[in-house]
């Protein structure tokens, strides 16, 4: 299973990194691409939009199913990802180096609550059996 160490994690399986500006990289974790399947739409957030830490604010759908992607912290949309608007397979192609938005974190100790690669790759484990 792929989980890179150099990210935080959410056990919504959403994947995050901190950027050197500062700015938040959210896409969601190659386990989240693997149980969805065959991706054909992804709905990013509107730039400007501020989002509280949880809050569903994208969408991704596959020939499976619909699911949500949540804010893992609390920010400003300062970017979202519009080669996805024709190209959602690239999720499933590569889900850690294809972002859905960008945050502008509120507080970036946000971050300290989310999860390391190991805690997410229990949960992962947990969610197996």
């Amino acid at each position: 299973m792929n989980i890179p160490s150099d990210l935080k994690y959410t056990s919504s399986h959403e994947w995050v990194k901190l950027e050197e500006d500062g700015i938040v990289t959210v896409g969601i974790t190659d386990h989240a691409q693997s149980l969805l399947g065959d991706m054909v739409y992804v709905e990013t957030p509107e730039v400007g939009r501020k989002v509280n830490q949880g809050e569903e604010c994208a969408v991704v759908e596959s020939v499976k199913a619909a699911s949500d992607v949540y804010a893992p912290i609390s920010g400003e949309i300062v970017e979202k990802n519009g080669d996805l608007d024709g190209s959602p397979e690239k999720v499933n192609e590569d889900a850690y180096s294809t972002w859905l938005f960008r945050i502008r974190p509120d507080n970036v100790s946000d971050l300290d609550a989310l999860l390391d690669a190991r805690a997410y790759q229990a949960i992962v484990e947990s969610e197996a059996h």
